[in-house]
């Protein structure tokens, strides 16, 4: 084990150009979900690929700015990590595309599938790879997601939340000194949730056929309803172990990024910790639900507008389909 540690050293994000407002939803559906959206949801518009978009181009463009504002070259990664579950092709993974495109020669490459706590997941994994083994000094990890190509046109419950975007952070390996980048995280399953929400044709178990395509099962479906407070009581647990190992209070928390498909959600986790609920920056309102890239845009969106700053202790919360949760804890 080596002495080292892992620590942000700089962030990018890309949305798609394409904007779809909540009034593009009320012509295609042919009723009022505007204002169901705007008062419930607080999603105002989101932002879907073009055509000719996909996972890999929103990855590239995210990993891009933050390897320009590291101020490294692509040749210096040792390691990308993807998390998506809209990856670029079945096999192989979408981290060797995009590794080839950024001329990271010197990078391994894998991608991870934990849906929409998979971020964290990658952040939690790439800060481990560099805290374990000397050779890694820089890591990039992103989350990519194009929900877009798998939303059914006809669905209500889905298509008008999810949405695409890409968020990246580079990780370097740096001396370990005390309250410094990346301190504890932890991940959680719940599995028996696992039929509930998914895209379940095109794998092994419903390869692509008629039947699959007919019944749209190749499309995001919501099968059953979450129970409300699963993830408010999950995410509010989890943020107490990461403040038990780390010997801090949720109060000494300066920013929480969490999962972003329900502001609601965010509000009652801070509520049951009796935090202000502007502690959890959020971009949703005006990028939807864009899963496994959520908290790193959110993290990236705070960057640029100075709401973090070095020495700040964050928290980051993922949630996503599986059910799959993840969290990590880190001093900027």
């Amino acid at each position: 084990m080596t002495k080292n540690n892992a620590k942000i050293i700089s962030s990018g994000a890309y949305a798609p150009e394409n904007k779809i407002d909540n009034l593009y939803f009320n012509e295609k559906l042919g009723e009022d979900v505007d204002t169901w959206l705007s008062e419930n949801v607080q999603i105002y518009e989101r932002r879907w690929c073009s055509p000719d978009e996909s996972t890999a181009d929103l990855a590239e463009k995210a990993a891009l700015q933050a390897i320009e504002r590291a101020g490294i070259k692509a040749s210096d990664i040792d390691l990308i990590i993807i998390s998506t579950d809209t990856p670029e092709f079945i096999s192989p993974s979408t981290a060797s595309i995009v590794q080839h495109r950024l001329g990271a020669v010197n990078a391994g490459t894998f991608d991870i599938n934990t849906a929409c706590a998979g971020f964290v997941t990658a952040l939690d994994m790439g800060s481990k790879y560099l805290r374990a083994d000397e050779q890694y000094q820089y890591v990039l990890v992103i989350g990519a997601y194009a929900m877009s190509k798998h939303l059914n046109m006809e669905d209500k419950k889905t298509v008008t939340l999810f949405a695409d975007g890409a968020g990246a952070v580079i990780l370097k390996s740096e001396p370990f000194e005390e309250k410094q980048g990346y301190q504890c995280g932890q991940l959680i399953s719940r599995g028996e949730y696992n039929e509930w929400m998914g895209i379940y044709g095109g794998g092994a178990k419903m390869p692509v056929d008629q039947k699959v395509l007919d019944n749209k099962d190749h499309k995001l479906k919501f099968v059953k309803k979450f129970p409300k407070e699963l993830n408010p009581e999950i995410w509010s647990k989890m943020i107490k172990n990461l403040c038990e190992k780390t010997q801090t209070k949720p109060e000494d928390v300066n920013r929480f990024f969490i999962t972003q498909i329900n502001i609601n959600a965010i509000h009652e986790t801070l509520d049951l910790l009796n935090l202000p609920r502007d502690r959890g920056h959020c971009v949703m309102h005006y990028f939807g639900y864009t899963g496994s890239a959520c908290i790193p845009m959110a993290f990236n969106d705070a960057m640029e507008k100075g709401l973090v700053k070095s020495g700040d202790y964050l928290h980051f919360i993922g949630s996503g389909g599986g059910l799959a949760f993840a969290s990590s804890a880190f001093y900027l």
